[in-house]
């Protein structure tokens, strides 16, 4: 079982060879693996053990979303020849699906699991007290090595009138039990776009204001046709908008004022969901008595993941970098290698892939196209449509396409995909970008027919597409004809 203070005026040392802080996704890989090992481990979490993902992001997210697409597969079934109707929600029921997804999979993330492999966890707040001690409750720490893993927590932007006015973020939004009249999400990015979706397929008017463009770190010709659709469906989507302030409004309600090209503009709605980003969670930790330098964008650190006390790493949301679940995993497992095994493990982020779980799906890996032609030059631009593809069209799956970036001597530099299945398909994609593969070794192949990664090796293939006009090709193929 899990250990807290009861007596503050005792002390008890400890002297792990590793203390983590923070039982979210990182911190729990971290903890594992150097168990499995036979290494003495200590793991202080002072909220819900897997953290933010788990308990109030990826988890409830994806569960919320399969609600939603299940209820839009009703409208949309005429296509098949049945007969479409308008879905019955109950949110309350939506609400215990969520929340029964999240109780399948904490025992994974549990504390007496965790005691099992040899972890002691202790449910306290870590605090540094000097350069090599941790303080939780009433535990003195003095590991070998620290790992910090305290993940992030949703940025709230300073908009005026905000706290005039009830709103959700993302650890609070699933916790609704009653389907919004009309939702108003402020931010168009992953998080806000897959809630947009979500509640509107599950019978919510939503508004989604973006202070830029939605989807601002994907590629706009794949991005443009995701927008589309979730427009299509009914989501209001203002982009280059900015929220200028916020008031209470009627029926316990609120009404946000925005501005465009100029001009104000009152949106009311029932319901606000903040979507802006995240924030490291650096405050509590008393980094500066242990000599850790860190700014609002979360510890700095080297390409090994340590910190400027070389005693201490920091890993995940917290460290800065690219905030995703799988991120947090990857930097579990080189700082495992770094500790252990005293191996050079350095972070590589050009072969992290990242998906939005929209509908259609966009995902990516590598470079964009215009990083690779500013870092690589004159390119070669592979696409291949999803509406080319057997299998889509068997499931009216047709909306989207894949885009592959490659130098001109065929190395993948990098892939995007948006489309259904998108974040499955782009498995094999970062397998290409993470071993330097050329798109021959995609045309190598054979994926089974009908299935839609089809269209990675359709694209591959229309790099060899000019060498059929060589007419040296031609020559060569006459010549040969000639000996039977």
């Amino acid at each position: 079982m899990a250990e807290a203070a009861n007596d503050p005026t005792s002390n008890t040392i400890l002297t792990p060879d590793i203390c983590v802080i923070g039982a979210g996704s990182g911190g729990l890989s971290v903890a594992a693996a150097a168990a499995a090992f036979g290494v003495s481990v200590v793991l202080l979490e002072k909220g819900k053990m897997g953290g933010d993902c788990l308990n109030y992001g990826c988890v409830p997210s994806k569960a919320l979303i399969a609600a939603g697409k299940t209820a839009e597969t009703f409208r949309q079934a005429r296509k098949f020849g049945i007969m479409p109707t308008v879905p019955e929600v109950d949110f309350q029921k939506v609400h215990d699906h969520v929340h029964g997804v999240i109780a399948a999979i904490a025992p994974n993330d549990s504390v007496e699991r965790f005691t099992g492999l040899g972890v002691r966890v202790i449910t306290e707040a870590g605090r540094f007290q000097d350069e090599k001690t941790v303080v939780a409750g009433k535990y003195v720490i003095r590991a070998r090595r620290f790992v910090v893993a305290t993940g992030s927590s949703a940025a709230v932007p300073p908009i005026p009138g905000l706290d005039s006015v009830a709103y959700f973020t993302n650890e609070t939004i699933f916790e609704n039990t009653l389907c919004p009249e009309h939702l108003i999400i402020i931010g168009g990015g992953p998080i806000g776009m897959e809630m947009a979706q979500a509640h509107r397929r599950l019978g919510a008017k939503v508004t989604c204001i973006e202070m830029m463009r939605a989807f601002g770190k994907d590629d706009p010709e794949l991005t443009a046709i995701a927008l589309e659709q979730i427009r299509r469906e009914g989501v209001d989507i203002r982009e280059n908008t900015k929220t200028i302030r916020l008031v209470p409004g009627s029926d316990k309600g609120v009404d946000v004022i925005v501005e465009k090209d100029g001009r104000e503009e009152t949106i009311s709605g029932s319901h606000l969901l903040l979507a802006t980003g995240r924030s490291p969670n650096v405050s509590g930790l008393d980094l500066e008595k242990a000599g850790i330098d860190h700014s609002r964008k979360g510890i700095a650190v080297d390409q090994t993941l340590r910190t400027t006390n070389k005693r201490v790493y920091a890993i995940g949301d917290v460290a800065g970098g690219l905030q995703f679940t799988h991120v947090a995993g990857y930097h579990a497992g080189l700082v495992i290698r770094s500790i252990l095994f005293r191996m050079s493990a350095k972070e590589n982020r050009a072969i992290i892939p990242w998906v939005t779980f929209t509908d259609p799906e966009l995902a990516h890996v590598g470079l964009s196209e215009n990083d690779a032609r500013e870092k690589h030059g004159p390119l070669r631009i592979l696409r291949w449509p999803y509406a080319e593809n057997d299998r889509a069209q068997a499931e009216h799956k047709t909306i989207g396409l894949i885009k592959i970036i490659a130098d001109r001597k065929g190395r993948i530099l990098g892939a995007s995909i948006v489309g259904h299945g998108a974040g499955e398909m782009i498995n094999v994609w970062a397998l290409a970008v993470s071993q330097k593969l050329k798109v021959g070794a995609m045309t190598g192949y054979i994926p089974p027919y009908p299935t839609m990664t089809e269209i990675g090796k359709r694209a591959a293939t229309e790099f060899y597409k000019p060498s059929l006009k060589n007419p040296w090709l031609h020559r060569l193929i006459r010549f040969l004809r000639k000996f039977g």
